[in-house]
């Protein structure tokens, strides 16, 4: 099981298009290894550790607890991170 958490804020924009392009990511791939992915998100206004951590560069997408991108995230990359742990 692959563990993706996206890390954001209620009324954030680019947390909304990150969570967008996480869905659609995961509809692209195949059947068998989308369903091997859990998808968590969490809120930094929740927990100060993830606030004092991550606030400034909100959203973050993490995989298996490694940081894969924030900011902005590429569906392409991605697609290409979760299919090499596959």
């Amino acid at each position: 099981m692959t563990e993706l958490t996206i890390i954001g804020k209620p009324d954030c924009h680019l947390c909304d298009v990150a969570r967008d392009v996480v869905e659609q990511t995961l509809a692209d791939l195949p059947e068998d290894l989308a369903e091997s992915i859990e998808v968590t998100e969490l809120s930094i206004l929740d927990d100060p550790a993830l606030y004092e951590t991550w606030w400034e560069r909100i959203p973050v997408v993490l995989i298996d607890g490694e940081l894969h991108a924030h900011w902005r995230l590429a569906q392409d990359r991605l697609s290409k991170a979760l299919c090499a742990r596959s």
